[in-house]
């Protein structure tokens, strides 16, 4: 099934909350505050220094999301677009929502000269995603993650 793809408003805003939260329950084993996430969600859509959401659509129904927000490399005097809040409803995974979200940021990055390429992370125990993110290009990198959450 074809998925058109459009960047988020702040109209989406409960939608890409209810994703958020059931790609974190799914993924992580972890129940968002939905009050502090619609505020997240909300911020980002008003600031687009802050990043962009792109949504893809079947039949008139938002099925599958993906944020986009940036990092600055003085290495390569670009930007890199980390991809995150990667969601497919699950009835419509497998029908090319993935490939579509996909398709469209990477080919709106290559098209600008100041993107120098894309990043994602990805929870270690998900190996579906993981195949997903390689079949379509990405590969394994030589870096790991450290954090200091001061939310969670």
């Amino acid at each position: 099934m074809n998925s058109t793809i459009r960047q988020a408003t702040a109209a989406d805003t409960d939608i890409i909350a209810r994703f958020n939260t059931l790609m974190a329950n799914e993924t992580e084993h972890v129940v968002l505050d939905l009050e502090r996430l619609k505020t997240g969600v909300e911020s980002l859509l008003l600031d687009p220094s802050k990043g962009v959401y792109y949504l893809a659509e079947q039949n008139n129904r938002v099925v599958g999301q993906m944020m986009i927000t940036y990092e600055w490399s003085d290495w390569r005097n670009g930007t890199f677009w980390w991809i995150q809040s990667v969601y497919v409803e699950s009835d419509a995974r497998g029908s090319g929502v993935f490939r579509a979200l996909f398709d469209h940021v990477h080919s709106l990055a290559k098209s600008r000269s100041d993107v120098c390429g894309l990043r994602l992370y990805v929870e270690r125990s998900n190996d579906r995603a993981k195949r997903t993110y390689d079949r379509h290009g990405m590969h394994l990198s030589h870096y790991e993650m450290f954090e200091m959450d001061f939310v969670l």
